[in-house]
């Protein structure tokens, strides 16, 4: 069955409704260019609707035994197992996600889920000492109460769910906008399998929407305390500046320019399959992939004939073939804009080891060698299938190399000796970086997050119990105290 006609509504207060803006966010297939759905913008009203019924539903949410709470979640659970065949279907549809990028998402989606059963149990409070006799201080965790998450179009269930998970698990009501490109994905799907779970209506709203119609409204609502948002850093940086001036936290997990570095004692063979995945998975539209590949020149003929030909053996076309390997970016705006990127690289002086064609969507894959020191291509997140390899001498320039981002986010290290891999890995400066491995990791209990542009926060495990609650301290007079006057 296809989830696209019904689930094109607002979800709010557990009521599936129409919008009432004046005009339509129509959802299409980025491969077949088909429509999927149409679905009428959130209004300003709408958003306040959305957070006062999340404000009402908190309260005694946040008050049941979270042993109770977290039944819900192992429902979820259950639902995304039974139905996991038309949820891959689904991903495939609105993202233009390959098999292993739709089986990718949906196993940590799963994974995530598992988490959030027992972060419901997680907050604990402490009993610590004073200096005044008689005193007792006690701190207690407690719910922000709600929490606005926005959520990205590239993996869209799972960067819902990761926010939306903990914050319900937690005690929290939840706010939920997706992206324009993925309402079905990002925001639809994952208010039908929590209210098919039992959630209580109120405590989670989904609302489909643009920043034209209702303008920073999510963001300045006096009832949320926390805003989660995946994205770009240009539109965090706007998210973080209109949260502070509301006095409200920001959890902002952002973009990325990473590095994968090839030492002259590296596996060729393996590197190069890292690498390959690091940059393509998903036609590259992750924030963790490898924008940039860099190789010491004494295997840098070598690495380079066996990473171009592995390139050129990618499969690109229908992401609903299992044998694709790169499907279609999500929008013919992020092709051109891919595209053009690689006009000015070559134009600035870069070399085309392979030349990708774009035709509407589908984009074939590009890696460029010998690009200068001052091209644009080198200092931003790229979003797409193309990559640049950067030769250099010794560590001591890959450091410099690597570094030379304002971007912080993941990145990784190959050579024969880990512990080598592991002192070079201390100095980039990225907030999660992998010896041996691919650029592209998250795990349900280690934190996650970036440096530089790249973010604020983590999220993941017990950083999720710092984002999504927050610290009373109750202090007890078991005598009396003495006051001067």
């Amino acid at each position: 069955m296809s989830y696209f006609s019904e689930l094109a509504f607002q979800y709010i207060d557990g009521e599936w409704r129409g919008g009432n803006g004046s005009w339509d966010i129509v959802d299409f297939n980025p491969y077949g260019g088909e429509k999927l759905a149409s679905i009428t913008v959130a209004t300003v009203e709408e958003i306040d609707l959305a957070y006062r019924a999340a404000e009402r539903a908190q309260p005694s949410w946040g008050a049941i035994n979270p042993y109770v709470r977290r039944q819900v979640f192992e429902r979820v659970l259950r639902i995304i197992e039974d139905r996991e065949k038309e949820l891959t279907e689904t991903i495939i549809a609105e993202c233009g996600g390959t098999h292993v990028k739709a089986g990718f998402e949906l196993h940590l989606a799963k994974e995530f889920l598992r988490e959030a059963i027992q972060l419901a149990l997680r907050p604990e409070g402490r009993i610590i000492p004073s200096p005044v006799d008689g005193k007792e201080n006690r701190l207690y965790r407690v719910p922000v109460g709600v929490v606005g998450v926005i959520s990205p179009f590239n993996f869209p269930f799972l960067l819902s769910l990761k926010s939306v998970a903990p914050a319900l698990a937690l005690g929290n009501a939840v706010v939920l906008k997706p992206h324009q490109n993925t309402p079905i994905c990002g925001g639809g799907l994952v208010a039908k399998v929590f209210e098919e779970a039992g959630l209580p209506a109120g405590l989670l709203n989904v609302v489909v929407t643009d920043i034209a119609e209702i303008g920073d409204a999510l963001i300045e609502h006096p009832v949320p305390k926390v805003i989660s948002f995946t994205g770009s850093d240009k539109v965090g940086r706007h998210v973080a500046t209109v949260a502070a001036s509301h006095f409200k936290r920001s959890i902002l997990e952002l973009g990325g320019n990473s590095a994968l570095v090839v030492l002259d004692d590296a596996d060729l063979d393996y590197a190069v399959d890292a690498a390959v995945f690091s940059r393509f998975v998903h036609q590259g539209q992750v924030c963790m992939a490898a924008n940039r590949v860099l190789v010491d020149r004494a295997v840098e003929r070598e690495f380079t004939e066996k990473f171009v030909a592995k390139v050129k053996s990618l499969k690109v076309g229908d992401p609903g073939d299992p044998t694709t390997h790169i499907g279609p970016l999500i929008n013919e705006g992020q092709a051109e804009t891919i595209s053009s990127l690689v006009d000015q690289s070559i134009a600035e002086g870069a070399t085309a080891l392979v030349r990708g064609r774009a035709e509407g969507t589908l984009v074939e894959p590009s890696v460029l060698g010998g690009v200068p020191e001052g091209s644009a291509i080198l200092k931003q997140e790229i979003f797409g299938p193309v990559v640049v390899l950067i030769p250099f001498d010794g560590e001591e320039e890959a450091v410099r190399i690597a570094n030379d981002t304002d971007y912080g986010l993941s990145g990784a290290v190959h050579t024969g000796d880990i512990e080598r891999g592991v002192r070079f890995a201390r100095r980039i400066h990225t907030g999660m970086i992998h010896v041996n491995d691919s650029t592209v990791h998250d795990e349900p209990i280690v934190p996650f997050g970036g440096e530089k542009f790249s973010g604020l926060g983590r999220l993941n495990g017990e950083s999720m119990v710092e984002d999504f609650t927050t610290t009373k301290w109750i202090s007890i007079q078991h005598g009396r105290s003495q006051f001067p006057f």
